[in-house]
């Protein structure tokens, strides 16, 4: 099969995903291809969608494929997507705490205290609440207190492919700086984070 005959077959699929499709399940969805000609086609696909023609493009979130909004247009569907769709909201406090997860993890609430200096089992709660984090086991200390780590679903949200693009800890202390003179709580979008395409129902 060639990649002609695939690409529409993969832009369906990564289209109909709620979450990002990974290469195995697309390939589990299309026997009769190999998976050396679904990798190429997705290559295929990745470079078509990154012309300027396309405001969408395919990109590799979480281990898997999704479309999203290129960033270059994310001005103007802010302003769109506004009143569609309630953001989600974090406050400072949620936020460090999470950046100190992501950073460190895994990592205990005693260690992220001594970190901020102030109690976190209540924003912990409101992250796993919001299944940004999740528990990783029992460190074995005294007490054998519980481990956070991120989830996949912090990948997902902030548009991330890994951790290994989380942004340095100097933007992160600049971007606490600015929320700290506003006091205000931070509205978390997509990739600023990336927009999702939601399938029409």
């Amino acid at each position: 099969m060639s990649y002609r005959d695939l690409s529409p077959l993969l832009e369906a699929i990564v289209y109909l995903a709620k979450e990002p499709v990974s290469i195995d399940a697309i390939c589990k969805a299309l026997p009769d291809a190999t998976r050396a000609e679904v990798e190429q086609s997705v290559q295929v696909l990745i470079e078509r969608y990154r012309s300027a023609e396309h405001g969408i493009e395919m990109r590799e979130v979480a281990e898997g494929l999704k479309f999203s909004t290129k960033p270059e247009h994310h001005e103007v569907l802010k302003k769109f997507i506004k009143n569609q769709i309630p953001p989600t909201r974090l406050s400072l406090a949620a936020l460090e705490t999470l950046a100190v997860i992501a950073y460190k993890q895994p990592v205990t609430v005693p260690e992220i205290q001594d970190i901020r200096g102030v109690h976190a089992a209540g924003v912990i709660k409101t992250l796993l609440d919001k299944k940004f984090v999740a528990t990783a086991g029992r460190k074995e200390v005294l007490g054998r207190p519980i481990l956070y780590k991120t989830t996949r679903e912090f990948l997902i949200h902030f548009g991330m492919k890994d951790l290994n693009e989380l942004p340095s800890m100097e933007e992160f202390e600049e971007l606490i700086k600015t929320q700290a003179a506003s006091e205000a709580p931070i509205e978390v979008e997509q990739q600023e984070l990336s927009l999702e395409v939601e399938p029409e129902s």
